[in-house]
């Protein structure tokens, strides 16, 4: 695949309403095609100080990735904390920074790595990772040029779909809020009218039962709302 196909893609996956899932699957495999030497790719996420492999291409780079992560160190999660670009140019010899991971990694196949940081102004997303197995291609200097360009792109797709899915997940969480408040409503109506006391004194009781349960007032609530639509006594 050429690069200008693969970064059109990208433009198409920051404007479509993609789930997260399907566009962090994607950016790897869009890697892994449009990088000279990757053979395979991964995506390392980040949250405060943990490092996760959210999207690969293959058994093999998801199996390097949680390697690093049992060591607590190497390559992809340095790239990912810091935002810079860390490579590994023969593992066959061993690497002063990362000796351990470097042997492992020879021993699964992998020749040469690279991993560039995923970064946008004030933030390090994670890390784009190629392993190479047949060589040291994805080291070259046109590899890095396409590997750096395309995480930047790659990085811009992660945050824009990050940002939907916090606004969907506070979108539910309104309106779970909103639900509940409704049923509260109706609950304090109801004991209004069997106590023969106001919608505050009602919402008072409430409250003050939710305290002495330990319960939620929405859970209390949902009970009285449901044990009247049953035909049941509501305890009030």
């Amino acid at each position: 695949m050429s690069v200008d196909v693969a970064y059109a893609e990208l433009g198409r996956i920051l404007l479509d309403r993609t789930p997260l899932n399907a566009v962090l699957q994607r950016v790897a495999e869009l890697a892994r095609d449009c990088v000279p030497g990757a053979d395979e790719a991964s995506v390392t996420l980040v949250q405060g100080r943990r490092a996760t492999s959210v999207a690969f291409t293959g058994n093999l780079a998801v199996q390097l990735d949680e390697r690093q992560y049992e060591l607590g160190f190497g390559p992809c999660m340095d790239a990912a904390m810091s935002g810079q670009t860390i490579t590994i140019s023969n593992t066959a010899e061993g690497d002063r920074a990362y000796p351990g991971f470097s042997e492992v990694a020879a021993r699964a196949g992998v020749r040469a790595t690279l991993s560039v940081g995923l970064a946008v102004p004030g933030r390090t997303v994670g890390a784009l990772n190629l392993y190479d197995t047949h060589g040291q291609s994805v080291l070259t200097a046109q590899s890095q040029e396409v590997a750096t360009v395309f995480a930047g792109h790659a990085a811009i797709a992660l945050t824009n779909a990050l940002a939907v899915e916090s606004t969907r997940e506070l979108a539910e969480q309104l309106q779970r809020a909103m639900a509940s408040r409704a049923v509260i409503e109706q609950a304090k109506g109801i004991i209004a009218v069997q106590r023969g006391v106001s919608p505050e004194q009602a919402f008072a009781l409430l409250s003050r039962r939710s305290q002495d349960s330990n319960r939620k007032l929405a859970e209390l609530a949902g009970e009285v709302v449901e044990a009247v639509a049953q035909g049941r006594d509501t305890g009030w």
